[in-house]
């Protein structure tokens, strides 16, 4: 799995973040989580990209939490266990691709 923290200081547009997947030749989707709400373990047979737009979300994945802010940026393994919840600040607003080799 690969996290890649934003560094820059402004935070890209949910446009901006679709604009970035697609130049990877992926098809993205908007994934909203309302303030606190947790999607239970789970698995996909692809790899999942996931960028955090707006709020924070909190991962679980193989038995780790880690917690992603706006413009931080994850690729979970296809097959890899993981859970999320949106962190009780707010609402978390994420762009999501799916990668099929």
């Amino acid at each position: 799995m690969l996290i890649h923290r934003w560094q820059a200081p402004h935070i890209p547009t949910p446009v901006q973040i679709k604009m970035m997947l697609e130049s990877e030749g992926l098809e993205p989707f908007e994934e909203v989580l309302e303030k606190g709400k947790r999607i239970p373990d789970h698995r996909h047979p692809f790899d999942e990209v996931r960028m955090v737009a707006r709020g924070e979300l909190l991962l679980e994945i193989l038995g780790t939490r880690m917690l992603l802010r706006e413009g931080d940026r994850i690729v979970i393994p296809a097959n890899t266990r993981h859970a999320k919840q949106a962190s009780d600040h707010g609402d978390c607003l994420c762009i999501c691709a799916y990668q099929v080799d």
